[in-house]
């Protein structure tokens, strides 16, 4: 049975795109539950987390549509550095290593 992290088989080929989008899965999943967005609203909720990932991928230098390994791990410490406003450091931690077990199957 393949792992799934976040939409992303951690076991087949991983893209930076791929990766990208299993952290703007995550970010909506752990972070906007706890802020108040509509969920009965699914497309206003992704986008208003794919804008919070759209700014961490600029504030480290990297290109949301065309991420590299660089820019992805520039955007991690962004986001985790954000969401430690709202959650547990240690919550925060382990959303951030499942993440980093696909940045580190990028090929």
């Amino acid at each position: 049975m393949a792992t799934k992290i976040y939409g992303v088989d951690a076991d087949g080929p991983v893209t930076p795109l791929m990766v990208r989008d299993a952290i703007t899965e995550c970010f909506r999943q752990a972070h906007c539950s706890d802020t108040g967005v509509d969920f009965n609203d699914d497309e206003a909720n992704l986008t208003y987390c794919r804008s919070i990932v759209q700014k961490a991928f600029a504030d480290a230098g990297g290109d949301f549509n065309n991420p590299n390994k660089d820019s992805i791990v520039g955007c991690l410490g962004n986001l985790a550095e954000f969401s430690r406003n709202f959650r547990d450091p240690s919550i925060v931690e382990k959303h951030f290593e499942e993440i980093m077990k696909l940045v580190n199957r990028i090929e």
